[in-house]
């Protein structure tokens, strides 16, 4: 898989010279000259050149000195003829068409490294397996070499980056039609994950196809910060995670779940099978377990049946395929659920009398319906009745003393009375009643006795004549 190659420069054969675009200038004391360290030579044939200079963290970017004596700054990039990436331990420049002729790098540049051109790389990685598993997770390695030859500068691998994506071939016949792409492994020179040495030139991806099984592509990428480069492979199947669980409640016995974990025959070795898992219960409680026998059956164990709701139960799967091949599958959360024992009540025993009436026995129905504490639906109905009628009591007895309350505030007060006016009243009143008295005594017809208003009124004399008989 050829990309794009890079070209490590040393004074060589001239033979050598001439096949490369650039080389070094000087004996081994020129460069050790300060001024003249990182000197070097363009060919009058190179149309393009793309060169990288190694430095000490953080420092400035390196100046180059053209054969005329002209400098060139980062700040000269333009865009067009010459594009310059400031990183914080190396300079990636790029000129198009350079003069020909002795150049030179100015700047802190490490001791050991070299300048550097970048034509053309080359990726070697090893194909894919034929029959992958969707949640394998699988190592997968690559170099990258020049002229046939790995690439050992350890700075290197801060220049490149090595990806593999999967792009779905949108067929409508699978699971991973319209699917979106996917970046499956980051390749690694750090000696971290699944990269066994750590700046050996051996990149190493760790694959993690959770993606959904069907027909995918497979594109590896290299990139640069200039340039990227991609390799398209044909594509290839994905098929489904061949790891089959199920759950038989009550299976293992009085007390215990049993659950069966099964894989497909026609691309798993059932022998080689291990089963690594967890069982999360219902009440939160977490337990491992791992089957290791090798059988060519399904493999079981039993669950405790601490109470009703959902068991989790999360595997992964070691074995062999039937080609031989090792894999590593991360296997899908499986659940199930466990419902609550319905309550069932049998049927009660009838007898006929001797009235031809049903009756049936209070104590076998004692014996046979559990007592329950919830009440019947008619004390529920007359309890709701109740409680109704007492609120709507409650809310006329107030609305009641509300009214009587409003009534007495706003009733309008009593008008006093004139304190001579019943003086004289009370007067009247007395010597109508001295007279009645007087004639009652003497059996004498009681003479009518009409007050004047008028000396009553105005004077305050009252008129007690008698009238005449005729």
């Amino acid at each position: 898989m050829s990309l794009f190659s890079i070209t490590q420069i040393y004074a060589q054969t001239p033979a050598a010279e001439n096949q490369q675009p650039l080389h070094e200038l000087g004996d081994q004391y020129h460069n050790s000259i300060k001024l003249l360290q990182n000197r070097f030579r363009i060919d009058y044939q190179v149309d393009e050149i793309t060169m990288v200079f190694f430095r000490e963290f953080g420092s400035a970017p390196v100046v180059l000195v053209k054969p005329d004596g002209s400098k060139i700054f980062e700040a000269d990039a333009d865009g067009e003829n010459i594009f310059w990436y400031d990183a914080a331990t190396y300079d990636l420049v790029n000129i198009k068409n350079p003069t020909p002729g002795p150049w030179q790098a100015v700047g802190q540049i490490l001791p050991d490294s070299r300048v550097m051109v970048i034509t053309d790389i080359e990726l070697h990685a090893k194909p894919l397996p034929d029959v992958l598993f969707s949640g394998e997770i699988l190592k997968q390695s690559a170099q990258l070499t020049n002229g046939g030859e790995p690439i050992d500068s350890t700075e290197f691998r801060d220049v490149v980056s090595l990806e593999i994506k999967f792009v779905s071939t949108n067929n409508p016949n699978y699971n991973n039609f319209g699917a979106e792409v996917a970046t499956i492994a980051t390749f690694e020179d750090n000696g971290r994950g699944m990269d066994e040495t750590p700046l050996d030139g051996v990149f190493t991806g760790q694959f993690n196809l959770s993606v959904a099984n069907g027909e995918w592509t497979p594109v590896f990428v290299v990139n640069t910060p200039m340039l990227t480069r991609e390799q398209v492979d044909p594509p290839l199947m994905l098929y489904p995670n061949p790891i089959k669980i199920s759950m038989i409640e009550d299976g293992g016995g009085d007390g215990y779940h049993k659950l069966v974990i099964d894989a497909e025959r026609e691309y798993v070795d059932m022998n080689s099978l291990l089963i690594d898992g967890k069982v999360r219960f219902p009440n939160g409680d977490v337990q491992n377990f791992s089957l290791t026998e090798q059988t060519p059956n399904a493999r079981e164990y039993l669950i405790v049946n601490y109470e009703s709701g959902v068991y989790r139960i999360k595997l992964t799967a070691y074995g062999n395929t039937k080609s031989g091949r090792d894999f590593i599958l991360d296997v899908p959360e499986y659940t199930y659920l466990v419902e609550e024992p319905e309550v069932v009540i049998e049927p009660q025993m009838q007898t006929t009398g001797a009235d031809g009436q049903n009756n049936i026995d209070a104590s076998s129905q004692l014996e046979q319906s559990p007592p329950s504490s919830q009440p019947e639906p008619e004390e529920q109905q007359m309890s709701q009745l109740m409680f109704w009628g007492l609120i709507i009591g409650i809310n006329f007895i107030i609305i009641v003393i509300g009214c009587v309350t409003l009534w007495l505030y706003l009733k309008p007060p009593k008008k006093p009375k004139d304190p001579e006016n019943t003086q004289l009243e009370s007067q009247k009143v007395g010597m109508l009643d001295k007279i009645k008295n007087k004639f009652s005594k003497k059996n004498v017809q009681q003479p009518e006795i009409t007050p004047s208003k008028e000396n009553s009124e105005e004077s305050g004399i009252i008129d007690l004549s008698i009238p005449k008989k005729d």
